[in-house]
């Protein structure tokens, strides 16, 4: 498909500024990437979870949402969108709707690798034509930055502290991606934001125009529970891909394919070191030892992912 940057952004917005997110977010970065790739003829409704993006996005009486907006529970805007999808099928072939809808479910890492999960498997399950989008920033950011299984190995968070008896979280992130590709739905991806934004673009067109129910995760960095400076969040991002720490990959019909490899994979220090919840592996005796771990359960993960794309 073609894209055309400048043409895009001409487009009218789906998701408009004015919202309350903190500068450096890449919540509302991913919003409008994924409405963006809408044709202009389609109408949207969006279902956004209880999360940083809901309470900034919608501060009675005002909002930054230009088309159908739904507010669900932490727990269930998988099953808030799939249920509107079903009763646009309805009033479709009743006649009752002239116009094309898409639906859309938005949340972030808590409200879909953890507390969500349950109503997104079912959503999928069913295969509703709807896409889940997870923008993906490793922690409970709206409730005091408490871990959730998307936050990596060694990252301090408030539930998770670094001091004399642990050094951080004690476990891996959670593969959320490699869980959804075993429910056998069309369309699965992992993206973020690169160069033009090219990448984010193509996938999230390909996942509203698939029919049935798909998925994109989307890493979106957070500067205040990341803790860098606001203007690095595309240098945030690009590392992350750099690095293999987040690859970015398509699997189409049970199909992997690889739709970035670096020409030359950075070594995980180049990521971790511009982020304050890595800074004490920096310091401490057993940090090298720490780093190697990270490096180890990368070079591991990437591997296995150029297999299952070859």
């Amino acid at each position: 498909m073609s894209y055309n940057l400048k043409k895009e952004c001409c487009k009218p917005e789906r998701f408009v500024g004015g919202h309350r997110l903190c500068a450096g977010c890449g919540a509302g970065v991913a919003v409008r990437g994924v409405l963006r790739a809408l044709n202009d003829e389609d109408k949207s409704v969006s279902g956004v979870a209880t999360c940083c993006l809901e309470v900034s996005s919608v501060l009675y009486p005002f909002t930054a949402w230009n088309e159908g907006y739904i507010h669900s529970a932490f727990e269930n805007v998988a099953a808030t969108i799939a249920g509107c999808e079903a009763a646009y099928k309805v009033k479709k072939r009743k006649g009752e709707i002239k116009d094309n809808y898409k639906f859309v479910a938005f949340a972030g890492d808590g409200g879909t690798y953890d507390i969500g999960l349950q109503a997104l498997s079912g959503a999928l399950e069913r295969g509703h034509d709807m896409v889940y989008v997870c923008y993906d920033n490793e922690a409970y950011m709206n409730t005091g930055l408490q871990r959730s299984s998307s936050t990596p190995k060694f990252a301090e968070v408030s539930t998770a502290p670094v001091g004399s008896e642990i050094p951080g979280k004690m476990q891996h992130k959670k593969d959320l991606t490699e869980i959804v590709v075993g429910h056998g739905v069309p369309y699965v991806a992992q993206t973020t934001f690169t160069a033009n934004f090219k990448d984010l673009h193509e996938k999230a067109y390909k996942a509203h125009y698939t029919p049935g129910a798909n998925f994109l995760n989307i890493l979106a960095p957070c500067p205040r529970g990341w803790r860098y400076p606001p203007e690095d969040l595309m240098l945030i991002c690009k590392l992350a891909v750099d690095t293999c720490v987040w690859p970015l990959y398509e699997v189409i019909e049970g199909d992997w394919k690889l739709t970035y490899e670096p020409k030359k994979k950075l070594p995980i220090e180049d990521y971790i070191k511009i982020q304050g919840r890595f800074r004490h592996l920096f310091s401490m005796p057993n940090g090298e030892e720490m780093i190697a771990d990270l490096q180890a359960h990368v070079d591991k993960k990437w591997e296995r992912l150029l297999k299952k794309c070859k």
